[in-house]
C-alpha cells in the first residue's frame, strides 16, 4: 500500500528524468497532480503528452497562483529551492518535497544511502555489486542511473542509492539503514551561499539513519550523532575498532578491518589511493548491512571502475592515458591527481579547465607542483586555473580537446600518465562530462 494521501493535489515541478519518474509514480497510484517546468520545451514533454495526455502541464515562467493550488510541490533537483516562485508558494503553506522523500516513504527494504562531493557513483556501484555477489536482490540508482521511484518493488531486498545535495534539500527523513557522506569539498558554489550551506544539505542524508559511516580523514563527513547509534569509519590510515583502513605487512599493503587483513591492495583493478579509499568505504557500508566479506572481496577483485572516473584508456610509448572526465570539481580532480600521482613511476600531464561553477582553484597548486610535469588548460575558466597555479609547473593553453591530446603526447615522458581531470563542468564546450570523456578517449586511441 502506497504511503501517499489520495485527497491532496500535487504539482511536479521540473520535467526531466526524475520528474518523469514522479509522473509515472503518481499516475500509477491514481492521485491528482499537474506538472510545471520553467523551460518552454522540457526534455520529457513529448513523452508526457503521449503517455499522459490528461495531465495539466504548464511550461515557461512559474505561476505562483498555480503552484499555490497544490498541497505539495515535488521539486526537481535541478531547480534551486531559492527560486522566487517556490519561495512564495512555501510562504503560503505549500510543502516543498522531492522524489527521494517520496521514495523513502514507500520503500519497504533497507536503504544504503551514499553522498559526498566525489566518488559517490563508484562507491554506490561497488556496494551494489557486493550485494549482488552476496545473492541479494539489489536495486541501485537515485542520482546515478535509474531514478529512485522507478526502483520501487516488493521484490527488492536492498536499495543502494547515490544522492546529491540537491536531492537531499527536499528530503526530510530518509530513514536509511546506513548513510554516509564520503567527503566534502567545494562544489556547486554557484547554487550555495558557501561551504557551510552545502555541508548542511549533504548532512540531511543522516536524518533517521540507523547506522552511519564516515571518513576518518575528513572531519566534515562526521555527523552529529545521538549516543548509541552504530558508527563505522574508513580511511587510508591503520584502522582500529569499527574501522576500515590500510595495514602493511612484510612490505605488502592490505585492505583491513579493525586488526584483520582482508586482501592485498595489489589485487584491486582500480588504481590510486582515492580508489583504495572508495573500496574501504564500500566495505564499511556493506558490512553495516550484513554482507559477508567473501562476497564483498570477490566483487572488489573483479571491479574495473566506472567509465569517465579515472578510467584507463590506453598505453602508448610507455605513457598511460586516463579519462577522469567525471572530475567536475576541484575535490574530484585533487583525488585523481594525488591518487594516481602516487601510483605511477613518472609524472602526470594534466588536462584541466571548463566551467568552474564559481569554485576557487587555489588548492590545486601544491598537488600539481608535486605530481605534474605540465598542465594543459582549455575552456572558459582556464585563466582562473592558470592564476591559481602560477609558476607551479609549465602551463599550455589550447582551444580544443584534440589540441590538448596532441600537446600531452608531446609533453609526456615514458613512465608518465596523461590525465583528463578537468576540475570543471563541461557545459561551456560539451553536452556533458560523458561526451567530453568519450571525445578524449577517442582522440587518445587515434594517436599512432
Amino acid at each position: 500500500m502506497s504511503l501517499i494521501a489520495s485527497d491532496h493535489f500535487r504539482i511536479v515541478v521540473g520535467l526531466g528524468k526524475s520528474g518523469m519518474s514522479l509522473v509515472r509514480f503518481l499516475a500509477n497510484r491514481g492521485v491528482s497532480f499537474a506538472v510545471a517546468d520553467t523551460r518552454e520545451n522540457p526534455p520529457e514533454l513529448a513523452t508526457l503528452r503521449r503517455d499522459y495526455p490528461q495531465v495539466d502541464v504548464r511550461c515557461g515562467e512559474l505561476d505562483v497562483e498555480f503552484l499555490c493550488r497544490a498541497d505539495e510541490l515535488y521539486v526537481s533537483p535541478g531547480l534551486a529551492l531559492a527560486t522566487p516562485a517556490l519561495q512564495a508558494a512555501a510562504a503560503r503553506g505549500v510543502k516543498l518535497s522531492g522524489d527521494i522523500e517520496l521514495f523513502a516513504r514507500n520503500a519497504k527494504a533497507p536503504i544504503v544511502a551514499i553522498s559526498g562531493s566525489n566518488a559517490k557513483s563508484t562507491v554506490t556501484t561497488l556496494v551494489g555489486e557486493m550485494a549482488a555477489a552476496a545473492g541479494k536482490r539489489v536495486a541501485v540508482g537515485g542520482n546515478l542511473g535509474t531514478p529512485a521511484l522507478d526502483l520501487l518493488s516488493d521484490d527488492v531486498e536492498l536499495y543502494v542509492m547515490e544522492l546529491s545535495s540537491f536531492q537531499l534539500e527536499t528530503t526530510d527523513d530518509l530513514g536509511a539503514e546506513v548513510a554516509t557522506v564520503l567527503n566534502i569539498s567545494e562544489d556547486h558554489m554557484d547554487r550555495y551561499s558557501g561551504l557551510p550551506a552545502y555541508h548542511l544539505a549533504k548532512h540531511r542524508i543522516f536524518r533517521g539513519a540507523r547506522q552511519v559511516v564516515f571518513n576518518r580523514q575528513d572531519a566534515l563527513t562526521r555527523p552529529l550523532m545521538s549516543e548509541g547509534l552504530p558508527c563505522w569509519t574508513f580511511g587510508l590510515g591503520v584502522p582500529d575498532f569499527k574501522g576500515f583502513g590500510l595495514r602493511e605487512e612484510n612490505g605488502e599493503k592490505y585492505l583491513a578491518f579493525e586488526f584483520q587483513n582482508l586482501m592485498p591492495v595489489r589485487e584491486l583493478k582500480i588504481r590510486g589511493a582515492h580508489n583504495q579509499a572508495n573500496a574501504l568505504a564500500a566495505l564499511a557500508l556493506g558490512h553495516a548491512v550484513g554482507l559477508p566479506f567473501d562476497a564483498m572481496l570477490s566483487a572488489l577483485r573483479s571491479f574495473a571502475g566506472l567509465e569517465h572516473r579515472c578510467q584507463w584508456v590506453r598505453d602508448l610509448d610507455g605513457v598511460a592515458w586516463y579519462n577522469d572526465s567525471k572530475a567536475t570539481n576541484v575535490g574530484a580532480a585533487l583525488a585523481a591527481i594525488e591518487g594516481l600521482g602516487a601510483d605511477i613511476d613518472g609524472k602526470l600531464v594534466l588536462i584541466a579547465g571548463g566551467d568552474g561553477k564559481g569554485a576557487d582553484f587555489k588548492d590545486l597548486r601544491d598537488p600539481v607542483a608535486v605530481n605534474c610535469r605540465a598542465v594543459v588548460l582549455m575552456g572558459r575558466d582556464r585563466e582562473l586555473i592558470a592564476q591559481a597555479l602560477g609558476d607551479a609547473v609549465p602551463l599550455v593553453r589550447v582551444d580544443s580537446l584534440d589540441e590538448a591530446v596532441q600537446q600531452c603526447r608531446a609533453l609526456a615522458h615514458p613512465g608518465d600518465a596523461v590525465l583528463l581531470s578537468p576540475a570543471c563542468a563541461s557545459f561551456d564546450m560539451f553536452k556533458n562530462y560523458e561526451e567530453r570523456g568519450q571525445l578524449f578517449a577517442r582522440a587518445a586511441e587515434d594517436l599512432a
